[in-house]
């Protein structure tokens, strides 16, 4: 089933994520890195740099939202890949005359969060249009192995491009990646529906202000609705545990147990390999055990490994076991992410798709800036393996908040186009 083909509008789809992934995957740590190297940024700014950048670009995106809700899809989402082309090729050419700086690399990074959110808004709204309603779960489990396959392979390769050709080098192809999806996207052929009511059509043609209400509809949606509720503050909880982690590892293998560099980006691409398996998997998972079941079992299974990294030691036991929960963690997170992803858009009035999943990502990304601005803290405190032991604890809390039933209504997807 996850074989069978969902039409050439779709592919075309998911070849421009694909190619826009893998450029992420090859840059992905590239402004970090480029503020060591080039800028000799310290460890407070590096910090800065992770946090702030993606925080205020889900600000920013938060005006974004109803502006994409009410206008076609296709043209936003070439739009906001044309913004990141040109935002970050701005990059290698401030580089190559001397005159990049920090707040440039601060600027780049919230508008390419931004931008993002308003892409992915965009586009799972467009996916609920291309394909079928049963097709669903198969494309985002589609996207879920591109995006994990992407990770798994980007990091290394980037990693021998920087040593070959310089800091820049991962920008450059991650910026031309965002050109080349866009014009993948411009290969999907049939016309869209304009906005049919009067206050849409206005909006959609620049003719009519956004109501101040319309910015927080997508958070009155998932609040009210109980199964999305539960979801959605699982998901911040978890995602900015999971992402907290990431330089408290850094700081624990790297500094204070003399895990040599390429050991470290070992431990972290190889188990991305786990999201190809996962994503494969959930199609079946649902067929066989309901989605009920995959929210709760899945969703606690995800939630038990993360104490793991506490225990981490020094020498091949101690990349072994960061291997190990690493993959323990991504196989689960990969099954259970489309599923999610699925029972969000069926759920969503097709009104409401680009608000709601703006307010999702834009929660997450203010989640993980935040959690991990507190993990930096408690671990300069205390020390990082504190601070793990204690992210650790906290993430097996998390599978108190999913939801206990799937809350789908009888005809769940009818009624939920009957809304739209």
């Amino acid at each position: 089933m996850g074989r069978r083909p969902l039409g050439r509008q779709f592919g075309w789809l998911w070849a421009a994520y694909a190619v826009s992934a893998y450029g992420s995957g090859l840059g992905f740590g590239a402004f970090p890195l480029i503020a060591v190297l080039a800028l000799h940024a310290g460890p407070a700014e590096v910090s800065a740099l992770s946090a702030v950048g993606p925080a205020v670009g889900a600000l920013i995106a938060v005006p974004l939202a109803p502006w994409v809700e009410f206008r076609r899809k296709r043209p936003v989402m070439i739009a906001m890949d044309l913004t990141r082309f040109a935002v970050m090729a701005t990059i290698p050419v401030a580089y190559a005359f001397g005159w990049l700086s920090f707040v440039q690399l601060l600027v780049v990074s919230a508008l390419v969060a931004a931008a993002k959110i308003a892409f992915n808004a965009a586009g799972g709204a467009h996916l609920k249009a291309l394909v079928r309603p049963d097709d669903l779960l198969v494309a985002n489990a589609r996207f879920e192995s591109t995006n994990w396959s992407s990770i798994a392979i980007g990091p290394p390769l980037g990693g021998a491009a920087i040593a070959l050709f310089g800091p820049v080098t991962t920008v450059v192809a991650d910026a031309l990646s965002y050109l080349l999806s866009a014009l993948g996207i411009t290969a999907i052929r049939g016309r869209e529906e304009a906005p049919r009511n009067r206050e849409e059509a206005s909006q959609a043609t620049g003719k009519g202000p956004v109501r101040a209400g319309a910015l927080l509809d997508g958070w009155r949606h998932i609040m009210g609705h109980p199964g999305l509720r539960a979801l959605y503050l699982n998901n911040m909880l978890v995602s900015g545990l999971i992402m907290a982690t990431e330089p408290l590892l850094a700081v624990l293998l790297l500094r204070q147990l003399g895990f040599p560099p390429w050991q470290y980006g070992l431990a972290f691409a190889a188990p991305c390999l786990g999201g190809l398996i996962g994503s494969r998997l959930a199609q079946r998972v649902v067929a066989r055990y309901g989605r009920s079941a995959v929210f709760r079992t899945v969703g606690t299974l995800r939630a038990i490994w993360l104490i793991g990294l506490a225990l981490v030691r020094p020498g091949v036991v101690g990349l072994v076991t960061v291997m190990a929960v690493e993959l323990a963690i991504i196989i689960n997170m990969s099954l259970y992410t489309p599923v999610v992803a699925t029972y969000r858009l069926e759920h969503t009035p097709n009104h409401l798709v680009a608000r709601t999943l703006s307010a999702w990502s834009i929660g997450q990304q203010a989640a993980i800036a935040i959690l991990t601005a507190l993990a930096g803290l408690l671990a300069d405190a205390t020390s990082p393996r504190t601070a793990l032991t204690v992210a650790g604890l906290l993430m097996l809390t998390t599978p108190l908040l999913l939801p206990r039933h799937d809350h789908t209504p009888q005809h769940g997807t009818e009624l939920a186009r009957s809304h739209s």
